[in-house]
């Protein structure tokens, strides 16, 4: 499947930027079953001012926003071959080892809510690991309802079970946290996700992914109860939200800036160039 993205950030600031860096992990990742045919990075009021690719392999660019700037706007476009792997990336790459991502981050770090989401589930050893998995997922998507807008990137899985909502962000850290705490590796993911019913979005999409003996790591999308398709294009992994985030950075001279985020993500016809 091929599929034609369209990827905008805005930042609006209060005042004017004395000086300000951004960081983009905005760049499809080419791994097992997706290929990049073609991705093109714009800037207003920003320039490129390195390349390089984080301990994650994700690929991330620096970029500097020019100095006076009220308002910045980073536009990606491009088109990305997927391919049907049934959510099965393959062996671990990286310069981070398999053990990194066994340890809590204080977003994934569980407590007595998101423990409680183990119970009763069946046992890693019993039935195998993608069976407990999929368990897994199934019981967030049953206790923890998706309600957009009700938290925050700052919000921790503990709190978002604890809530009892959450958006695919919070899917995803309570599913790390609880497979980490199962003696599972686990990690994040963001990317772009091609909606049946929609071709325009206001956010990127989030889901986890597991390593398993014998497959290597596994995709999981909590919030849809599927593991990825070729509908989903993976852009960043890491131990949690902020390793996988598609843009940080800091700036100074402003007080406060505002994000606006624009995603379009629908599928093209082979014939089209």
């Amino acid at each position: 499947m091929r599929l034609s993205i369209r990827h905008t950030t805005h930042y609006s600031f209060t005042q004017p930027v004395v000086h300000g860096l951004q960081r983009l992990r905005l760049t499809p990742k080419e791994t097992q079953g997706q290929r990049i045919v073609e991705w093109e990075m714009e800037y207003d009021n920003a320039h490129p001012e390195l390349h390089y690719d984080d301990q994650n392999f994700n690929h991330v660019t620096l970029v500097g926003v020019e100095p006076g700037a009220n308002a910045v706007t980073v536009t990606c476009h491009g088109t990305v071959e997927t391919k049907d792997h049934a959510g099965v990336i393959g062996h671990h790459a990286g310069h981070l080892p398999l053990w990194s991502f066994m340890g809590q981050t204080p977003l994934t770090r569980p407590g007595p809510k998101v423990r409680a989401l183990l119970r009763d589930l069946p046992s890693p050893g019993e039935d195998g690991k993608v069976p407990f998995l999929h368990a897994l997922s199934n019981r967030i998507r049953e206790d923890i309802a998706y309600q957009a807008g009700a938290t925050t990137v700052m919000t921790t899985a503990e709190e978002a079970a604890a809530h009892g909502y959450g958006v695919c962000q919070d899917h995803a850290h309570i599913f790390i946290g609880a497979a980490r705490a199962a003696d599972i590796p686990a990690r994040y993911v963001s990317g772009y996700l091609m909606m049946n019913d929609r071709i325009q979005q206001d956010a990127t999409h989030a889901w986890a992914e597991a390593h398993v003996e014998g497959l290597g790591w596994v995709g999981f999308d909590i919030s849809n109860g599927i593991s990825p398709d070729p509908r989903y294009v993976r852009v960043a992994t890491g131990r949690d939200y902020r390793d996988a985030a598609p843009v940080t950075g800091i700036s100074f001279g402003s007080t406060e800036e505002l994000l606006t985020v624009s995603v379009a993500v629908e599928q093209q016809k082979q014939d089209e160039q």
